[in-house]
């Protein structure tokens, strides 16, 4: 019988055919959440690079942007109520796109911009230039975070859908699949058996046959030297017994 965990069924041909698709299909599946599994940890890799190579690269445009601060106080003075002035409504906006990779669903995130720059005229007294400089140098450093954001969430999706897909590909490699192997052996052990048995029966029972008819032709040669002894007349030239089992020659009309 076959050892280890299998599923508690009647053995079979017809249970036995039903295993092996379920085995097949598990084996199937097991190769195609592999793969899924493989292209996951691809794009995860990749987007962990580029995750490490934005933050390298943030640092320097957020010193960048510091230094383009202070530049444009010390040339155009305190313009932070100039700004909170013309701030009226958000001209940097979000949009949210999917990237689908191998079934798994990522959020991207893209920023783009509306209307006209209300602070083209922000530093127009003095330091307008060095305005400029700052503000451009904010937008670069608003639109790597945006992409930084994008990137953070893409990972934390495809960690939890790898983890997923290794969790299933576990169970399909060490549980599933030896379960549905434990029981195609152990219905192919048990059928097995049920033919030794039945060829050790019929072999038993032709012995028996033998033996049966090798007493029924002794009984009848004891029985026609008898009627020999008696009658006697040859067993062959005596008269036929109607209840013996005798064929006749076919008449042809």
């Amino acid at each position: 019988m076959g050892t280890g965990e299998k599923i508690n069924v009647f053995p079979s041909r017809m249970i036995l055919t039903v295993m092996k698709l379920r085995l097949k299909g598990a084996q199937k599946g097991h190769s195609l959440l592999k793969k899924k599994s493989d292209a996951l940890t691809l794009k995860f890799r990749a987007t962990l690079k580029k995750i490490i190579e934005n933050k390298t690269v943030m640092g320097d445009v957020m010193k960048t942007v510091y230094f383009s601060l202070a530049e444009a106080a010390y040339a155009a003075g305190d313009i932070s109520q100039t700004v909170i002035q013309n701030a009226d409504k958000a001209q940097n906006k979000i949009k949210f796109t999917k990237d689908n990779v191998a079934g798994v669903q990522l959020t991207n995130f893209t920023m783009h911009t509306e209307g006209s720059d209300v602070y083209q005229l922000t530093g127009l007294g003095k330091g307008g230039q060095t305005v400029s400089r700052c503000k451009d140098t904010a937008q670069k450093a608003i639109k790597l975070l945006v992409e930084l954001a994008s990137l953070q969430t893409s990972f934390i999706t495809l960690d939890e859908a790898i983890k997923i897909t290794n969790r299933r590909v576990n169970g399909i490699e060490y549980v599933i699949i030896p379960r549905y192997e434990n029981t195609i052996a152990y219905i192919v052990e048990e059928l097995d058996e049920r033919e030794r048995e039945e060829f050790y029966r019929l072999k038993k029972v032709q012995d028996k046959k033998k033996v049966i008819r090798e007493k029924q032709k002794a009984f009848l040669e004891e029985y026609n030297k008898k009627e020999e002894e008696n009658t006697g007349v040859a067993t062959e030239d005596a008269p036929r017994n109607l209840l013996e089992t005798e064929h006749d020659p076919d008449i042809m009309f």
